[in-house]
């Protein structure tokens, strides 16, 4: 049983940035357990935005290559969502998702960027 809990979301104006939280707890062996940030816009498909392997590579959409950042503090187990530079399209709602058992979404948080 894995417990995750979303932070950090809110309206922005364009150019601004947020940071994203995502505290986990419970049977999760968090240092070993593949882990990303999914965003779901408007009308549209969730898609992985950023992620980070069960070896500890990181990779991104190519859409926000350069301005995000993902990251984990294995200790407070809690993954993070580095994100400047932010333009309107980003706009949406933020999923974090831990690859284990039948995996786990936390609850969404939405961002919004005005133009």
């Amino acid at each position: 049983q894995v417990q995750l809990v979303e932070s950090g979301g809110g309206l922005v104006q364009a150019g601004g940035s947020l940071r994203l939280s995502c505290a986990a707890s419970g049977s999760i062996i968090f240092s070993v357990t593949a882990m990303g940030w999914y965003r779901q816009a408007p009308g549209k498909q969730r898609e992985l935005v950023a992620g980070i392997t069960s070896s500890s590579r990181l990779n991104y959409a190519d859409s926000v290559k350069g301005r995000f950042t993902i990251s984990r503090d294995i200790a407070e187990r809690t993954l993070y969502l580095q994100m400047n530079s932010l333009k309107p399209e980003d706009t949406g709602v933020y999923y974090c998702h831990v690859n284990y058992g039948p995996g786990y979404w936390g609850q969404g948080t939405q961002v919004t960027v005005s133009s």
